[in-house]
């Protein structure tokens, strides 16, 4: 098994606005891309598992063949910046995809 992070080039996310984060998958090139998007390991559903929400606060799930990438973003808890903000940037909310199942 081959985890998200040895597959992609670049794993990200950061605010999209003070209310939700936006997640970045690149892929080195398209047969890592199309090989991930097959595996059908990496979902919709997998995500609002792995982040412990809702699909209501899974704000798109789209895989874009002409960047080789896959994007998502979920609603964040609290506001960027406000009272029990832990992370005002919304750089580390990547960490869980990192050691996600990508490839069988």
């Amino acid at each position: 098994m081959k985890v998200l992070s040895e597959i992609a080039e670049v794993i990200r996310s950061k605010n999209a606005g003070p209310f939700v984060v936006t997640f970045d998958v690149f892929f080195t090139d398209k047969a890592a891309f199309e090989a991930v998007r097959a595996a059908g390991l990496v979902t919709r559903q997998a995500v609002c598992e792995r982040y412990n929400v809702g699909d209501n606060e899974l704000l798109g799930f789209e895989f874009y063949p002409f960047a080789n990438a896959l994007k998502f973003s979920i609603k964040r808890e609290v506001s960027a910046g406000g009272p029990r903000d832990a992370d005002a940037y919304g750089a580390q909310q990547h960490a869980p995809l990192l050691d996600m199942p990508a490839l069988p």
